[in-house]
């Protein structure tokens, strides 16, 4: 009979990332992301708004004459990773990304017409990934894992293919990692 012993792997300063059973000296969980599972599945971290520090708000204009915005895109990253990368330039291996996507109504009020959240529409989520771990995994690649989430179904990604669903909104980021930091005040020291 083998014995199990667990140990719990604490993230530097944002909490919990993950159980790790140890079986016969082989680990079996997850120690490079909480948002990531065993077979590679992307997760929306549940705490992200308390726990994650804020990179940045996009704004999407709805394309009328009056300025107005359809949606907003508000960007949350682990403060550590946030860390590591005004210190060296790039995302900590399993840092993750997580992009709330709002949609936006515009009104006037006193100081003029203006566009605020709505309700979440959903969610895109990366997880830095420079050991390419799940290489089979359709939504693995480039460095990171991509999946988006509806607001009604949080808990499985529609992607079915990075290439196809994701990269090609990231084309113009290519060459800082496919993250658009030049939106992200907060990474520059």
């Amino acid at each position: 009979m083998r014995k199990r012993h667990w140990w719990i792997v604490l993230g530097a300063g944002f909490g919990l990332l993950g159980v790790t059973a140890l079986t016969g000296g082989a680990i079996q969980a997850r120690e490079f992301s909480a948002s990531v599972t065993d077979d590679g599945t992307i997760m929306v971290p549940s705490d992200y708004r308390t726990l994650f520090a804020h990179l940045g708000t996009w704004s999407v204009a709805d394309g009328g004459e009056n300025g107005a915005v359809k949606q907003l895109h508000v960007v949350y990253a682990e403060a550590d990773a946030i860390k590591t990368y005004r210190e060296s330039g790039e995302f900590p291996d399993g840092a993750v990304i997580v992009k709330e996507v709002l949609a936006a109504e515009a009104r006037d009020m006193t100081t003029g017409h203006v566009s605020r959240a709505a309700q979440t529409v959903g969610w895109f989520v990366m997880v830095k990934d420079s050991q390419n771990r799940f290489p089979e995994s359709p939504l693995w690649g480039r460095g990171w894992g991509w999946a988006y989430f509806e607001a009604g179904s949080p808990d499985a990604t529609i992607s079915t293919d990075y290439v196809k669903d994701c990269l090609g909104c990231h084309i113009p980021a290519q060459a800082t990692d496919w993250i658009y930091v030049d939106g992200y005040p907060v990474l520059t020291p």
